[in-house]
């Protein structure tokens, strides 16, 4: 059966970079048999804002109003507004998901964030029994493509702007592995408004060319549950620390255990030889 695909894209402009990228995708994934989705959040007006009118009917606790428990029990009893039915009808049946956006202060678009704030609820998305390496989403994949404003120099561990793996961390680990995606490597256009038209043409090229082996890539690494006791605070069981005491780097960019960060740890598969997300524990 052929994969299906949702790009959640996030640009006001189908002549900017990011169009490109996204037409890109469409095209290529489309040529070998993918049913392809997009979300175009701006053409959609897709609402930013996580509110009591993401509900229909009568909410459970007007008086102290909780997103979460509210949409939980929304979602349960389908009372959700119709374009979050729709949205996580998308991700319900997607194999894999490309979030398609320019970076925008160290993070996404609002618009963008809006969408993981409204679509991903409480219950659909994740669980505090399901989350992580046993999350909801575990046999699906996921992935960042972005365009950046800063050359790739200013994101490096010695860069101004600090180590984009550091960057990536809270949008890779924290929505996306949480929700039990396999991520995948994110795709970066670094600064293409800054660059010449036959760098910005190698630049879609390249993505072209990952296209054709993308959904077969091996995820990112992350710690997985086994490797945390829950009686104690989900904190990194001994057996794990001690079996990495003798490792120059971290496990990963969030669980570094005082060591040097593993480099590239939020950027390329299998760099720091742990674990994937639903391996046993390291």
């Amino acid at each position: 059966m052929a994969s299906r695909v949702l790009i959640v894209y996030a640009h006001q402009s189908s002549g900017s970079f990011s169009a490109a990228a996204k037409d890109a995708a469409v095209e290529v994934l489309k040529s070998q048999g993918c049913t392809v989705e997009v979300s175009d959040l701006y053409d959609m007006k897709f609402k930013a804002t996580a509110t009591a009118e993401d509900i229909t009917g009568e909410l459970k606790n007007p008086e102290h109003f909780r997103y979460a428990e509210e949409t939980k029990l929304a979602w349960e009893e389908g009372r959700l507004c119709a374009d979050l039915t729709e949205e996580q009808r998308k991700v319900k049946e997607a194999d894999l998901i490309i979030f398609q956006f320019p970076m925008y202060w160290f993070s996404v678009p609002a618009i963008l964030k809006g969408w993981f704030d409204r679509v991903l609820t409480l219950g659909f998305a994740y669980t505090q029994e399901k989350r992580y390496s046993q999350g909801i989403f575990e046999n699906k994949k996921a992935m960042l493509s972005f365009t950046t404003g800063s050359q790739e120099t200013m994101f490096s561990p010695n860069g101004i702007n600090g180590d984009m793996n550091v960057t990536l961390w809270p949008l890779q680990n924290g929505i996306l592995h949480y929700c039990g995606f396999q991520v995948l490597a994110p795709q970066i256009f670094w600064a293409p408004a800054e660059a010449p038209p036959e760098s910005r043409s190698s630049m879609l090229e390249a993505w072209r060319v990952r296209m054709q082996g993308l959904l077969k890539e091996e995820p990112l690494s992350f710690t997985p549950m086994c490797c945390f006791d829950s009686e104690k605070g989900f904190q990194l069981k001994p057996e794990a620390v001690q079996k990495h005491a003798n490792r120059d780097f971290g496990l990963t960019v969030g669980i570094h255990l005082g060591k040097p960060l593993p480099p590239n740890n939020q950027m390329k598969a299998g760099v720091n030889g742990c674990h994937g997300s639903n391996g046993s524990c390291i």
